[in-house]
Order: structure tokens, then C-alpha cells, then sequence
């Protein structure tokens, strides 16, 4: 059974895309269409339905996807002990936005320990920008940051973190789970903004109520507005990753509005083009394992 077909499931599963996948895997997307016919044959099943522009697992796909995944980072993991040691850095050098910071890293990291475990790691934490001059001056070696193009750097899809209203414990809005734009226009708003343009979207979206939100805090950081929500001072719009342990504890709901679906941040993994392929083959490789 061929490696590569069973890296083209993987791959798709992630992302959800046949596009995206060959988009990483440097393939066009009929070669990552017929990696997955070819494994399909050879399994003698089907692996993904499509239900409109979703490419969803079968359930027999669900069941092979857990063996696919570890025989590729079995084979990762040979391939790196077959690698003089000398060829590869003593230390990785990791760039992230602060929400990475907090939320993902975290989860990572052990598990590129346990890849790694002869390697030492450095994090630095900074905006876009600042990470991507970083990069350029080789002061990092890989970087989570928002969505970018720039003619020097590759950079792979990550994760696409939702933004939605969170409400506290016992807020009307509460039991409903949903509510319109116009029925937010009276409530206390604390806003958090990142400068990204999925946060231009959201104040696209107000400009079709007739009157502004009533936006009373300002926050320059998403655990400063998350804290206010907790207090019940006011509700806000967040990503997911920053309020998962309270949404956990019952103490943040997420409020579902219909003008605010598909607004999310998109987190990629960047690094100078040709370079750290085994880095970053490796946090993709696991993405999916990790709790985010």
C-alpha cells in the first residue's frame, strides 16, 4: 500500500479540501483526487461523501483514518533517526501571535518534544508583522501568524479559529442560543479587535444596523475582554480558542447570529520557502491530534 496515497487522506481529512491538501503537498488536485481513488480500490471502500462543498469522512474512512495517521508519523520518526544529527538544529525557534501563544502552544509543544526529544525550543511572541521581519532576518524558523502572501515565505493553513458572541451564565441570551444582528443593538458590548481583516468583517456587519452597537469597553486583548464577560459587565465577540476552557465550564455560551457565520481567524504556519520542511511536516502531520 502506497505511503503517499494514505499522506493524500490525511491531508484531505485536515483540511477538508482536495485543493488545500495539494496545495501543501505541492500536488495538483487531480494527483490528490487519484491517490485517493487508488486507496480506495486497494481498501475496497470508500473514504469521503461530499455534502455540497463538505468533504466528509465515511465511516469506514473513520475507522482508517487513526491507522493512516500513525503510520505516517511512524515513518517521520524513522526517517529522522536515519538523519545525521548533525544535519538538523540543536534548537527550534517558534514565532506566535499571542492567541497562539496561549491557547495552542501549549498543546503542541510536548508533542514536538516527543518528535524531537534531543532539541532544546525558544518561543517569541509578536504580531504578524514583527514575526514575519523575524523570519527574514532568520532571528525565528517557523511562525503561527494571520493569513499573509509574501514572495519569500511559504505558508500552510493551520486552523481557522471561529469568532462568535459570548455571553455569561445567565444572560437572557442564554437559553436561546441564538439571536438577530438588531436584538445586540441595546446590549453592553465589550469589543476586542486584533487589526486582522476578519475583524474588519464584524464592523462591516454592524454598519447594517440603524443605530451603532453600544460598544462601552474597548480591550487591546482578548483575556481582558474575556474577564469582563466573566464579571457580566457586558458580552463580546471572541474566537473560539480563548474562551474553550470556560465554554467547557458552562461559564461563556456561544450566542449563534446569522449575519456573523463564517467570520473566523485564520492561523498558518509559515517559514522561509525551502526551508524546515521536517518542522513543519511534523505540526501538520499532528495537527489533528492536538486539543484545539
Amino acid at each position: 500500500m502506497n505511503i503517499e496515497n494514505m499522506e493524500a487522506f490525511v491531508y484531505v481529512n485536515h483540511y477538508g479540501s482536495f485543493n488545500k491538501a495539494a496545495e501543501v503537498l505541492f500536488l495538483s488536485q487531480p494527483s490528490v483526487t487519484a491517490r485517493i481513488q487508488t486507496l480506495e480500490r486497494e481498501l475496497d471502500c470508500k473514504l469521503f461523501d461530499r455534502q455540497g462543498k463538505q468533504i466528509l469522512l465515511t465511516e469506514k474512512g473513520k475507522q482508517f483514518l487513526p491507522y493512516a495517521q500513525q503510520i505516517i508519523q511512524t515513518l517521520q520518526k524513522g526517517r529522522l533517526h536515519l538523519q545525521e544529527r548533525g544535519a538538523r538544529p540543536q534548537e527550534l525557534r517558534i514565532g506566535s501571535t499571542v492567541s497562539v501563544s496561549n491557547y495552542v502552544l501549549p498543546d503542541i509543544l510536548p508533542k514536538l518534544r516527543s518528535l524531537f526529544p534531543e532539541m532544546t525550543f525558544k518561543m517569541t511572541t509578536a504580531s504578524t508583522d514583527d514575526l514575519v521581519a523575524k523570519l527574514m532576518d532568520r532571528e525565528i524558523d517557523i511562525a503561527f501568524v494571520r493569513k499573509l502572501v509574501h514572495p519569500s515565505v511559504q505558508s500552510f493553513p493551520f486552523y481557522e479559529d471561529p469568532i462568535k458572541l459570548y455571553v455569561y451564565e445567565g444572560h437572557p441570551f442564554a437559553a436561546a442560543g441564538r439571536v438577530s444582528l438588531h436584538e445586540i443593538r441595546h446590549q453592553t458590548l465589550v469589543f476586542f479587535e486584533c487589526g486582522s481583516l476578519d475583524w474588519l468583517r464584524l464592523h462591516r456587519v454592524f454598519e447594517y444596523l440603524e443605530h451603532p452597537p453600544h460598544i462601552v469597553f474597548h480591550a487591546d486583548n482578548h483575556e481582558t475582554a474575556k474577564k469582563l464577560v466573566l464579571r457580566k459587565v457586558g458580552i463580546c465577540f471572541l474566537p473560539g480558542l480563548s474562551v474553550k476552557e470556560e465554554v467547557a465550564q458552562g461559564k461563556l455560551i456561544p450566542i449563534e447570529i446569522e449575519e456573523t457565520n463564517g467570520i473566523s481567524l485564520q492561523t498558518n504556519l509559515i517559514t522561509l520557502t525551502g526551508e524546515n520542511a521536517e518542522f513543519i511536516e511534523a505540526i501538520i502531520a499532528k495537527e489533528s491530534m492536538y486539543n484545539i
